[in-house]
């Protein structure tokens, strides 16, 4: 069988390095055309020698000379910024991992969907903060998006080929992250250490404290909403401590199917990495007599805002949800800094939202100018208010 050829955008993160031990594993069926990172240099050049990768490519281009001296006497291409990190997108391949966190990763997302291949999308805040935008650019240009993140990709499979007119609900599962069980002044109190400790998921610290604030399913409710059009009130979530269950779809007949698997990464990315068959992982099997029992609870959303105010981002539209996504990162930031308390990071993205919202952005240029604001806005919150943000 032909070897494909395969792309990974963030290949030093935690869905690049779950993709990698995939390929590494199956050494026989893929090509490696182009790994990036940010800043990880070292790292990178590792990875690129092993998988033998046509390019490797550091947005950030100050670490561009130190890539260049790892990868001294191959025949690896070298490029660094994000002009470079667009070109090597848009190289055409089989398959593209869109895996680099945050709006960082929109551009080349889109490099890859305007050659028509097929993208499997673990950067969730492509699709919140310019899911119109994307999707219209999908349609145009005859690509196909696999969604890496577990609940979509266990939604893509319960889906299969039956028709979106036929469903009923869909159901996003939540672990409900380190801090459920939690009182209002624990959770008033959490650290930064505490918030990135994830019950059952092994993450980076960014997506571990959207975790914790509920905001990771808030984002991906809107995301689910560009992903599957159901309808918005179509669209539920519901908190699941086991995470073995990734997401539901319950059909008009009154038939519910759940994808279940182990919190393990590699399971929906082999899912994308097979598509439309399936491939062997390493992941151990469930053990439901082990497991003993599967719980479901409602949302506590006075504890954990997050998911309302992600809802209401959506359903107000326009700019809405790439502010709200951008408000987040920088407050995340500022929490994971020491700058905030935890609770803190929902109180800076409501009130962003509070402020005058643009018009839907027709462009990548309206989403990355809405995103921009988003920016701002926080920033000269958390500028205005530092003494009262670090309460508890």
């Amino acid at each position: 069988m032909t070897r494909r050829t395969i792309s990974i955008l963030g290949a030093t993160g935690s869905v690049g390095a779950s993709t990698l031990d995939l390929i590494r594993r199956n050494p026989d069926d893929w090509q490696v055309t182009a790994l990036t990172a940010n800043s990880s240099a070292k790292e990178l050049a590792v990875l690129a020698r092993e998988f033998g990768a046509q390019i490797a490519i550091v947005s950030d281009e100050t670490h561009l000379p130190a890539l260049r001296e790892e990868l001294v006497g191959t025949a690896i291409e070298v490029a660094g910024g994000r002009t470079a990190l667009c070109e090597a997108a848009s190289r055409k391949v089989d398959l593209t991992v869109a895996a680099i966190v945050g709006c960082a990763g929109l551009a080349p997302t889109m490099a890859a969907i305007e050659q028509g291949g097929t993208i499997a999308l673990a950067n969730k805040e492509a699709l919140v903060s310019a899911g119109d935008v994307m999707t219209a650019a999908v349609a145009a240009y005859g690509a196909t998006l696999l969604p890496v993140d577990s609940e979509h990709n266990a939604i893509f499979q319960c889906l299969a080929d039956n028709s979106v007119d036929d469903v009923k609900w869909i159901t996003l599962t939540a672990s409900g992250g380190p801090f459920r069980t939690w009182s209002a002044p624990q959770i008033a109190a959490a650290t930064p250490a505490q918030a990135v400790a994830h019950p059952n998921w092994d993450m980076g610290a960014k997506i571990s404290v959207d975790s914790a604030t509920m905001m990771n399913k808030g984002l991906e409710f809107i995301e689910a909403h560009h992903l599957f059009p159901v309808g918005l009130d179509r669209l539920r979530i519901v908190v699941h401590p086991q995470s073995v269950i990734h997401s539901m779809v319950e059909y008009r007949d009154g038939s519910t199917l759940a994808q279940l698997g182990p919190s393990d990464m590699r399971v929906p990315i082999a899912s994308c990495l097979a598509w439309p068959r399936r491939m062997n992982t390493p992941c151990a099997p469930l053990d439901l007599p082990a497991i003993g029992e599967l719980s479901f609870f409602a949302p506590d959303e006075d504890l954990f805002p997050a998911t309302r105010l992600a809802r209401e981002a959506v359903h107000h539209g326009g700019a809405a949800p790439a502010i709200l996504n951008a408000a987040n990162e920088i407050a995340v930031a500022a929490f994971l800094a020491g700058k905030i308390a935890f609770t803190k990071i929902a109180v800076v993205v409501e009130e962003c939202l509070n402020c005058d919202i643009p018009a839907a952005s027709a462009s990548l240029a309206e989403v990355l100018a809405a995103d921009e604001l988003g920016r701002v806005r926080a920033a000269e919150i958390l500028g205005r208010n530092s003494g009262v943000l670090l309460s508890v």
